[in-house]
């Protein structure tokens, strides 16, 4: 705080300060001093008064002269400081007084001496009148010590006491005054340092403000003389080098001026190639934006037509080649997704997204997708999730499952044979969020210290010569390392050469509330035998047994479970389920056939669990293959459905379907375009879907309230009740109905903002398909929210590549007959409700436009938009998707979109009656 003061603030305290605390301590300890000698002179007084009235008194009291006694004790009393004077007899009685009451004297321990007494602000002397005493009176000398009374004198120390205080109240006078000169004379001392100070800093602000002619005056100080003669000199150094700073930059000036029309040309070549840098930063940022759709666009169609061509009749060379081309489109959509998010993160326009997902479910999607590599090079792929991990977390799975897609792509890919092992650990869990380790172990080839150090590199592999047996871009790794730093965790390496590798992520995400399923309770005491050859398989296969409930019996060999079956049976402890990890090297066909009917006569039945290059092995050997057969890696949900099929089948007429069951799902399809859902109806029934429709929302509602549906396909908007109420109607209902299950509803939309999305999520639906769909779609959506299955689509349908409207053609039978999954009767029947509605739809638009109705404006354009996604008609479509964004987004433009959609459609109708 002392360092905050001002120099003449510090030298007012450091003269006042000592000064004052001298002034106070000497003051003080004066007057303590003086304040006890007028205590002693007073009570000395008192002393000599007492001593004086004894000799004085002893004959009156000795012949008992009262009234002598009385005028003595006036006489006394009269004198200053005296408050009250009393005769007292032998025995301490009073015989005279005079002044205030005395209190009774105590006897004194000292019957011949003086006593002095002190009370409060008075002193009492009580002192004994003697014999001599009379003896002094009457001038006889002798020493008689009877005694004959008392003489007891009290004296007041309030004069005292007020001549102290008027002396200190004095000294304090004193003081003050003296502290008030001192401060004075600091302020002025102060003052004549402080002034030159301020002058000096006033100075030097100028030279750093650029007035280098700035010259400090005398300051009548040696030492501050000495201090501006230095400024003052800094100040003509600075002012020299800044004219001859100054004469430089002239000369330069006059040297730019010689060379003026070179100097224009370099800057006008600058400034064009400035230009045309920020053009190519926002091509480039365009790019970006828009590079998935464009480029993944033909390559769908690429993939789309190449299925189609493999249904038809071809040679074997044929379907070879087609089998390349697919192959290589895939491979090329693949690299092309790498470079567009290793773009995205160099860009820093990758946003993360924070969504509930369950881990376990996770790691299971994952291996699943990449099992038929792993099981194609015969590859065990085992999952191990430890039973104190958190499974339902906060995050960006889709990101998530990129990391470990990429991870474990890398382990198949590198390795030839033996195990990958997934595991996911818990390290560290508070009450928010929890640290996990993810590892992906492989016994693959194995990196040397040169490699893992250029492993995370873009662009980078561990073998980059040209022999190498794997491909790919060398991105894969790089991406997965900056989306898991992005997420805030870290990723790392170990591997030991010939031996295998191990990845490893460790991240921190929020925990969600959710609570994990619990399995059913028909499963809870059931035991259950488990054969799998491979140790890691078994123990992995036998936790999720664990985790449902069940009793396990683990064996690695099929004889020695027979015969533990067997054994079970005869000590009245039957073991009723079987599950089988098999396969084909270990066991074919017939011996797993003939081991199941073997079972199957000992009361146990059987789930096989086999690689998925030999389910259609095993398909015809097994009497319910829908029940019995899966593949490996087991789904913990799929494995729990048909572990309670097995073990306690549902009736026959019961109305809640399975989870697995080999029935054809019921659905029902919404959309108030007839084109839409005819097309929508018309895939899922070929893929053998029992189809319901409704033109409306309310139609939804109520067909919803009347039947049970196993999933919903909504349109969003419709007139009158919307997808989105219409899904709220549904689950209001729902909630009123405890016995009815919750129906799957899936959001179907022509067009769509990015935060429509969330929205929709938000308002009760479980998922989102944008227009236009193709049956792989379907099928994969249906899968997933009902887990029935499908027939194989035929082909996806591939969507068109977005051209400029004027560019584009007004009628296109190619891309229609593409749109309806190469169905002519249902193509021509789209169109033709198409152009039936081409007239009311444009009235519709006009009208609500000279109403100035938005909603009613974005409504029509929507469904018409919805209409034309299923048709061979590229520029009415674009016109569409060109207006409904600009009115979803406000834009000023939107009239002049309108207007090119209302010419768009007269364009479609006239060419329309031209053809026919």
């Amino acid at each position: 705080m002392f360092h905050d003061f001002s120099i003449k603030a510090r030298i007012v305290m450091l003269t006042l300060l000592p000064s004052s605390l001298l002034a106070l301590v000497l003051g003080g300890y004066f007057t303590w001093q003086q304040l006890t000698e007028m205590h002693s002179n007073l009570v000395e007084r008192g002393r000599l008064i007492v001593q004086q009235l004894a000799p004085l008194a002893a004959p009156s009291l000795a012949q008992s002269y009262h009234n002598r006694l009385q005028r003595i004790a006036n006489q006394v009393l009269d004198q200053a400081d005296i408050r009250a004077v009393s005769f007292l007899d032998g025995n301490l009685e009073t015989i005279v007084h005079a002044g205030p009451s005395l209190g009774s004297p105590l006897p004194p321990q000292d019957p011949t001496q003086l006593t002095m007494t002190r009370d409060g602000n008075a002193t009492l002397l009580l002192m004994p009148v003697l014999g001599y005493h009379q003896n002094l009176a009457s001038g006889n000398s002798g020493q008689d010590d009877h005694l004959i009374g008392w003489v007891a004198l009290e004296i007041s120390h309030q004069s005292a006491l007020l001549q102290g205080y008027r002396n200190l109240l004095a000294s304090l006078v004193l003081i003050i005054a003296v502290l008030l000169v001192s401060a004075l004379l600091a302020l002025r001392v102060g003052h004549s340092i402080s002034a030159p100070l301020r002058r000096i800093q006033q100075g030097v602000s100028q030279l750093r403000d650029g007035h280098l002619e700035t010259r400090l005056p005398p300051l009548r100080s040696h030492e501050l003389d000495e201090l501006a003669a230095g400024i003052n000199r800094m100040a003509e150094v600075m002012q020299h080098a800044q004219e001859e700073m100054q004469n430089s930059i002239d000369q330069a000036i006059e040297d730019v001026r010689q060379n003026l029309e070179t100097i224009e040309i370099q800057n006008i070549e600058l400034d064009m190639a400035r230009r045309e840098a920020l053009e190519a930063s926002r091509i480039k940022s365009e790019f970006l934006a828009n590079m998935s759709h464009e480029i993944r666009t033909p390559l769908n169609g690429i993939i789309g037509f190449t299925n189609l061509l493999q249904k038809g009749e071809l040679s074997p060379r044929q379907h070879d080649y087609l089998n390349t081309i697919q192959k290589s489109a895939d491979s090329l959509l693949g690299i092309i997704s790498e470079i567009l998010d290793f773009s995205k993160i160099e860009a820093g326009k990758l946003v993360l997204e924070h969504t509930p997902f369950n881990l376990r479910e996770l790691l299971q999607d994952t291996l699943t997708i990449l099992a038929p590599a792993a099981h194609a090079k015969h590859l065990e792929l085992v999952s191990l999730i430890y039973r104190d991990t958190p499974l339902a977390l906060n995050g960006d799975p889709q990101r998530l499952r990129q990391v470990l897609t990429n991870l474990i792509s890398n382990a198949i890919k590198f390795t030839n044979e033996g195990t990958i092992a997934v595991r996911a650990m818990v390290e560290e869990v508070g009450e928010e969020f929890a640290q996990l380790r993810i590892s992906v172990h492989d016994t693959g080839i194995g990196l040397s210290q040169e490699e893992l150090n250029a492993l995370f590199q873009a662009f980078s592999q561990a073998d980059n010569s040209l022999t190498r047996q794997a491909g790919g871009t060398g991105l894969g790794l790089a991406i997965s390392k900056r989306l898991i730093e992005q997420m805030g965790g870290e990723v790392g390496v170990n591997s030991v050469p010939g031996e295998g590798s191990e990845f490893w992520i460790r991240l921190s995400l929020p925990l969600d509330d959710r609570t994990e399923d619990e399995p059913p309770s028909a499963l809870h005491g059931y035991h259950v035998a488990l054969l799998e050859q491979h140790e890691l398989a078994r123990q992995s296969m036998q936790h999720q047994l664990e985790d449902c409930g069940l009793e396990v019996l683990p064996f690695a060999e099929l004889d020695n479970l027979l015969a533990g079956v067997a054994a079970a049976r005869q000590d009245n402890r039957p073991i009723g389920l079987a599950v089988l990890g098999v396969t084909s090297r270990d066991t074919d066909a017939e011996e797993l056939a003939q081991r199941i009917a073997d079972l199957d006569r000992l009361g146990c039945k059987c789930l096989v669990l086999c690689p998925t290059t030999e389910q259609q092995l095993y398909q015809e050997t097994l009497p319910e293959a829908q029940i019995q057969l899966q593949s490996k890696p087991a789904r913990r949900d799929k494995l729990q459905a048909a572990l309670a099929e097995l073990l306690a089948p549902q009736p026959v007429d019961q109305q809640a379907p399975g989870p697995l069951g080999n029935r054809a799902p019921r659905l029902l399809c919404v959309d108030d375009n007839p084109a839409n859902l005819l097309l929508v109806q018309t895939l899922l029934g070929d893929m053998g879907a029992t189809v319901s429709v409704a033109d409306s929302g309310q139609a939804a509602v109520e067909a919803a309230q009347q039947e049970r549906f196993d999933l919903i396909f909504m349109d969003v908007q419709m007139p009158g009740m919307d997808g989105r109420q219409a899904t709220r109607a549904i689950r209001q209902w729902e909630a009123g109905q405890p016995e009815h299950h919750h129906t799957p509803i899936i959001a179907l939309t022509a067009h769509a903002l990015a935060n429509e999305r969330r929205a929709l999520l938000q308002g009760g639906m479980d998922d989102y398909l944008t227009k236009p769909i193709n049956e792989r779609q379907l099928a994969q959506v249906v899968h997933k929210w009902t887990k029935l299955h499908l027939r194989s689509p035929d082909s996806p349908a591939a969507e068109a590549r977005p051209a400029p409207i004027g560019h584009l053609s007004v009628l296109d039978p190619e891309e229609g007959l593409r749109l309806a999954a190469g169905k002519p009767d249902l193509a021509a029947d789209m169109l033709s409700m198409l152009l039936a509605s081409l007239d009311a739809d444009r009235q519709a638009i006009r009208q609500a436009r000279r109403d100035g109705d938005r909603a009613a404006l974005l409504e029509r354009v929507h469904r018409l938009h919805g209409a034309t996604r299923y048709c061979g008609v590229p520029q009415l479509r674009a016109a569409c998707q060109h207006s409904e964004t600009l009115l979803k987004q406000h834009a000023p433009a939107a009239d002049a979109a309108l207007d090119e959609l209302d010419a768009a459609l007269v364009r479609l109708a006239d060419e329309a009656r031209a053809d026919a």
